[in-house]
C-alpha cells in the first residue's frame, strides 16, 4: 500500500472506532446521548470549529472517493499485462513481453534453417510463460528435428536468462522457403 492509502485507512479506522465506541456507550447508557448531540451542536455552530469540520469532511470525502474508485493495484495489474513482475527484498524486476520475445527471436535466428520469425508471448498471473513462434523454414530443413531443438533451446534460454519456467513452446511453420541459388551452388561445390 502507498502512504496515502495507509493514512486514509488509519483515519477512517480511527473515525469508525470513535463512532462505534460512542454508540456503544450511548446504547449501554454509560454516555448521555443528549451530551453527544449538544457537543456536536456546539461544534457546528461555532464558526472556527465548523470551518475545521468542513475542511476535514471535504478531505475525507476526497480520500474516500480516491480509495473507492482509484485502486492503486491497477498500476501493478497494468505492469502485469506488460510483462512479469518479480519481487524480492531488494525491490522489483519487470521482465517485459518484448524482452522475452527478443530473446526467443535471437534463439530462433541462431538456427540456419529458420527464417522470418515472429513471436508472441502469453503470460498469466502465476508467471506461466507460453511462447508462440511463427516462422518460415528452408526447404532442406527437417521440420520435426528443428522444432524439437527450437523448443528445447527456447526453454533453456528463457530459464537461464530470467529463471522463469516456460510451460509450452508452440511452433507454427507458416512457409517453406526455397534454397537460394547462391546457397545451392555453395552446397554443390562443397560436395
Amino acid at each position: 500500500m502507498k502512504k496515502l492509502e495507509k493514512l486514509t485507512l488509519v483515519l477512517f479506522s480511527t473515525i469508525m472506532l470513535i463512532i462505534s465506541v460512542v454508540l456503544c456507550l450511548s446504547i449501554f447508557g454509560w454516555l448521555d446521548f443528549n451530551f453527544v448531540t449538544d457537543a456536536l451542536e456546539v461544534a457546528i455552530t461555532n464558526s472556527v470549529t465548523s470551518n475545521i469540520l468542513l475542511v476535514l469532511s471535504i478531505i475525507f470525502i476526497l480520500l474516500a472517493i480516491k480509495c473507492i474508485f482509484f485502486d492503486s493495484s491497477a498500476k501493478e495489474r497494468e505492469e502485469y499485462k506488460k510483462g512479469i513482475l518479480l519481487e524480492n527484498s531488494n525491490g522489483k524486476l519487470l521482465i517485459t513481453r518484448e524482452t522475452i520475445e527478443n530473446l526467443v527471436n535471437t534463439v530462433v535466428k541462431g538456427f540456419d534453417s529458420a527464417e522470418d520469425v515472429t513471436t508472441k508471448i502469453e503470460l498469466d498471473k502465476e508467471n506461466n510463460v507460453r511462447v508462440f513462434v511463427n516462422l518460415s523454414v528452408r526447404e532442406n530443413a527437417v521440420i520435426k528435428e528443428l522444432s524439437t531443438n527450437l523448443q528445447t533451446k527456447i526453454k533453456d534460454t528463457i530459464k537461464k536468462a530470467s529463471d522463469l519456467e516456460v510451460k509450452e513452446v508452440n511452433i507454427k511453420v507458416k512457409n517453406i522457403e526455397p534454397v537460394k541459388e547462391i546457397e545451392q551452388a555453395t552446397i554443390i561445390e562443397d560436395k
